[in-house]
């Protein structure tokens, strides 16, 4: 006992030069990389602070350079809900949206499960079909397009030509569902079939539990993507106002209230509101599935 307390405690060393200036630009990497993530988020959050906030003020303030509201008007939401023909709106969009999320991914999952794990002659030229497909832009067809819906078939002034060719796949979707399923290893398909699964069985039992994050990720694209398309109900829905969309009917109730920007604002929170909570309840499956897509071609 006396040896241990005579024995002269260790300094410890200083550190070097040289781990401290490795230390201080560790920090200052650091400094620098929060600083860049923190003006972003304000660069895109933002102006969704801002857009509430308009939405939340009166007549009169709305026109002024405040930017807090001085009386938090929440009437207004009222007011835009009881617009004549908003609601419909609202019930178009939502079956446009839905339903064609539904009939995109039910008849893409097919075509990328065959362009993905079946080796048949052509495969690679059909691939090349699809991402050409994707590369034309849809204002080179929408003139026979709406000539075959429109006079062909008469379905003008409705979002059935918007609607039914989804059940017929989609080129970005069967391309990013094909770039997932690559990633699933040939061994599980080869198994089942051992196992006595053809491949309809195959596809529903073994692949499609493994690729929800992808099946999430196409999901949200296509919702998204009818959720604020102005462009198809412009073409088809623009002479049946019991047809518009919330994307096409906002342009028709911005311009009926060009001069109140606090129902303006109000109209369009309530337009972005679904697209941010689906966003942000799905946010985890949506990045794994775009992730994984690109892991192996």
């Amino acid at each position: 006992m006396t040896q241990v307390l005579d024995k002269p405690l260790e300094r410890q060393t200083p550190p070097s030069p040289a781990h401290r200036t490795a230390h201080r630009r560790a920090l200052l990497e650091w400094i620098a990389i929060h600083s860049l993530g923190i003006a972003a988020a304000l660069f895109f959050t933002l102006p969704f602070v801002f857009v509430l906030l308009t939405s939340l003020m009166s007549d009169s303030q709305a026109l002024s350079r405040d930017l807090i509201p001085h009386t938090w008007e929440w009437g207004n939401y009222a007011k835009v809900l009881d617009t004549p023909g908003f609601l419909t709106w609202w019930r178009n969009t939502l079956i446009y949206a839905g339903l064609g999320t539904v009939l995109t991914v039910v008849s893409s999952i097919p075509v990328a499960y065959a362009l993905a794990k079946f080796r048949f002659r052509g495969r690679n030229l059909a691939l090349m079909l699809v991402i050409s497909m994707m590369m034309l832009p849809p204002q080179v067809v929408v003139i026979p397009m709406y000539l075959f819906w429109a006079k062909q078939l008469d379905l003008s002034g409705s979002l059935w030509p918007l609607i039914i060719p989804m059940a017929f796949g989609d080129a970005f979707s069967i391309f990013l569902l094909r770039q997932f399923l690559t990633t699933i290893p040939d061994e599980y398909v080869d198994a089942a079939k051992v196992d006595g699964c053809g491949d309809l069985r195959t596809l529903l039992k073994v692949v499609l539990p493994m690729a929800k994050p992808g099946i999430a990720a196409v999901a949200l694209f296509q919702f998204f993507y009818a959720w604020n398309d102005y462009f198809g109900p412009q073409i088809y829905a623009s002479e049946n106002p019991g047809a518009w969309t919330l994307s096409y009917g906002l342009e028709s109730f911005k311009g009926a209230h060009h001069t109140d920007w606090n129902l303006t604002m109000a109209a369009t929170v309530l337009v972005m509101a679904p697209v941010i909570l689906v966003f942000f309840f799905a946010q985890k499956a949506f990045v794994e599935g775009v992730t994984l897509t690109g892991v192996k071609g």
